[in-house]
């Protein structure tokens, strides 16, 4: 088998009968070397108090640097984790990158002084932003080989248009590329892990894992994190793989088993997985001490494994670089890092002022007027037969979100929908005698019978895979719209939601991002729901920078700030409360395929002068029913304001309204205590306690969770009655 060798450091070099040359296996030697002087010249620095943190390669430079050569800087894709220096070196991250990192110097072009050194990143070498968490890259490589295959078979998706998304994210594909993701031997012991295995295994993607076991994840041994100690005899039967076990000290077989896999991967056979045993030279990270939990026998038995030695060893054995030789290559990559660093050390701080840069796309503004085309446009006008059907007749909520879902998949082609029983059928064969499923709630149906199987999909019963999935195609260019079946079990997610997704953006300082959409049903005043299907929790996400929360509470609402969502340049989380799916309140005419409404509008759905009550989702018709009671029995008008996005909220539209009626009650289903409203009304007592005749009175659920037995529901969440008595109880003020 001839060796496939290619990276910006290594032009492939390589006698007839496929064995590397003596010059590649000096540049080999090189890479790695350079690799570990790096980290001892980082050492120092953190010593010196000059840099903050290091964590090392030292160990594993062999395997990286096999896994690199054998693969595309800027072609294949790739998901390292903090120790893949060597990696990032041989795919053409300079020394001088990397010592910006250390310092977090402004200039750093992995992400502008705002992540930790190692954390990786290279828009040109295709090296997506990594993150401190563990394993959670691996499924970004899965959504990102689902994309690129997507692309290869759909090149007319790829086109820039502009109005939208895709006026700013670039697409480049090749129909051979590969992914490959880096973990740890502990980071096997993630759930994301089994989730990536389990649907490479399934689609037969072309994602490489590399597993870089070094025996140790922090001070915890392999056999603790891994059951008999060896991650390959559990993974041994999934189907589609190619598996190799390697010495991961020794580059030449690093590099054959990698070029095996990726010919695997390229030829459309499935995934590959590449089990690499390696050594950890130094502690964990400068932070840890090994010698605090490794005997030094075990210690001087992993020295003698040093994959820097044993290379060096053989290019004297074979001849091919005598010791004066060596001795000048060593000088000369330690001159190239300590130079490198003495440069990075002169590098400017980052401004103070660019801190909020990169929270949400400076190039679409989704609160702009160019999402403000609130004009109930004829019915009828392109949504299809599912969704014109009706004509103008009044439509819920449900039919108003499964229209725009059409109308947006026939307008842009990079659109995909999955989630946990989204499609019609998974089996195609079913759909001549079926209906099909679409959804829990049906909110999906049609859809995979419009757009077929390749856009619309069942994923597994697990939420970081759909999330975490999703982070990997958006980075791609495509939009997936994916549902989490109900909010209650979003909780598997949030650690993709919050660390990734939302992230994504700023970490990377605006090189990356990852706009997708995030269906979720939520709430409850459903009977029967309980505690697991019942759950409010929104505070929670408005919490975390860089994400959009939508909760409309009407139909109208829905359908227009579901485009919104959709085109928008920033990641969205859109609720959708399962009361309103269907109910008589806040039905509308289907309004045509470019209704949008601008983030960050909140709407008066009733104008009143005495008090000003501000609320959102299944607590506005609440509110209302409360309000027209107010005023029919006590003359008391209440202007009920619905916020319809919480993330960005209309300040202006409260801040106008309390300066006119001088009271107001906030109102949220969620539990009273932390909850959504305490924000804004922390923020109205801030701002305008001047304008208030009485103190912020807030409504919310008790602090607890919602009952089966609907007499505990109805007591446990906020009805119209308990607003009309913080109505009646605060004119009384």
């Amino acid at each position: 088998m001839g060796l496939a060798v290619s990276s910006a450091h290594a032009p492939t070099i390589a006698d007839a009968s496929g064995r590397l040359s003596s010059e590649e296996l000096i540049n080999i030697y090189r890479l790695m070397y350079l690799s570990r002087r790096i980290d001892d010249r980082e050492i120092f620095l953190k010593k010196q108090q000059k840099t903050f943190f290091q964590i090392s390669a030292a160990g594993h430079e062999a395997l990286q640097v096999g896994a690199a050569l054998a693969l595309k800087p800027g072609y294949d894709w790739f998901f390292p984790y903090y120790r893949d220096r060597a990696l990032c070196l041989a795919l053409g991250v300079t020394p001088m990158d990397m010592f910006l990192q250390a310092v977090g110097a402004g200039n750093d072009p992995a992400s502008g002084g705002r992540q930790m050194p190692t954390h990786w990143s290279s828009e040109p070498l295709n090296i997506v932003s990594t993150s401190s968490s563990t394993a959670t890259q691996i499924l970004h490589a899965v959504g990102c080989a689902e994309a690129g295959r997507y692309f290869t078979r759909h090149p007319e998706a790829a086109a820039r248009v502009e109005g939208d998304y895709r006026a700013y994210r670039d697409v480049k594909f090749h129909g051979d590329e590969v992914a490959l993701a880096c973990v740890g031997e502990g980071s096997t012991s993630q759930g994301e892990f089994w989730e990536a295995l389990n649907t490479a295994s399934n689609r037969k993607l072309p994602v490489i894992f590399m597993v870089e076991d070094n025996g140790y994840a922090i001070s915890v041994p392999v056999e603790v994190n891994t059951p008999g100690g060896n991650i390959s005899r559990l993974v041994a039967n999934f189907p589609n793989f190619y598996f190799a076990e390697i010495d991961g000290t020794d580059p030449e077989a690093s590099l054959r088993a990698f070029q095996a896999a990726a010919e695997h991967c390229r030829a459309g056979l499935g995934p590959a997985f590449v089990h690499g045993h390696t050594i950890r030279i130094y502690s964990h990270s400068q932070s840890d001490d090994d010698k605090l939990y490794r005997s030094k026998a075990e210690r001087e038995a992993d020295a003698m494994r040093d994959p820097i030695a044993k290379m060096q060893m053989r290019l004297l054995r074979e001849g091919i670089l005598t010791a004066d030789q060596i001795n000048a290559l060593e000088k000369e990559a330690e001159r190239e890092a300590a130079e490198a660093a003495e440069r990075a050390l002169e590098a400017p701080l980052p401004e103070v002022a660019s801190i909020p840069l990169h929270v949400y796309s400076e190039d679409l503004d989704p609160t702009s007027t160019a999402f403000a085309t609130e004009t109930v446009q004829a019915a009828g006008a392109g949504p299809g037969k599912s969704a014109s059907a009706k004509g103008s007749a009044p439509r819920t909520m449900a039919d108003l979100i499964n229209a725009c879902l059409h109308d947006e998949m026939r307008r842009d082609p990079r659109i995909i929908v999955y989630g946990e029983d989204v499609a019609d059928a998974s089996r195609e064969e079913a759909l001549s005698e079926v209906k099909g499923k679409g959804g829990v709630f049906k909110l999906t149906s049609g859809l995979q019978t419009a757009f077929g199987s390749e856009r619309v999909f069942n994923s597994p019963l697990a939420e970081a895979n759909i999330v975490g999935r999703a982070v990997g195609y958006a980075v791609r260019g495509m939009k997936p719209v994916v549902e989490i079946q109900f909010f209650d079990y979003i909780w598997p997610a949030v650690h993709q939601i919050h660390n990734e997704l939302a992230l994504m953006r700023w970490r990377s300082n605006g090189a990356w991002a990852s706009p997708a959409v995030i269906r979720v049903p939520i709430g409850g005043y459903l009977t029967g729901g309980a505690i697991y299907h019942s759950q409010s929790g929104e505070s929670i996400f408005t919490h975390i920078p860089g994400l959009r929360v939508v909760f409309p509470s009407n139909a109208l609402d829905a359908n227009g700030l579901l485009r919104t969502s959709i085109r928008c340049d920033d990641p969205v989380l859109f609720l959708e409360h399962k009361r309103l799916y269907r109910e008589s309140y806040g039905r509308a005419p289907y309004p045509g395929p470019e209704f949008a409404i601008p983030f960050g509008k909140a709407k008066i759905v009733r104008p009143g002068q005495h008090m000003t009550l501000v609320t959102y989702g299944a607590l506005v018709p609440r509110a209302l029913q409360a309000a027209q009671t107010a005023s029919r029995e006590k003359g008391i008008e209440v202007e009920v304001i619905d916020l319809r996005t919480l993330s960005p909220y209309d300040w202006e539209a409260i801040a106008t309204s309390v300066r006119k009626t001088s009271r107001v009650i906030v109102a949220h289903e969620d539990m009273l205590s932390w909850g959504y409203g305490a924000e804004i009304a922390a923020r109205i007592a801030d701002e305008l306690f001047d304008d208030l005749d009485a103190p912020v009175k807030r409504i919310g659920a008790m602090d607890t969770f919602v009952a089966y037995q609907p007499v505990l529901e109805d007591a446990i969440l906020p009805q119209p009655d308990t607003v009309l008595k913080a109505i009646n109880e605060l004119h009384a003020y």
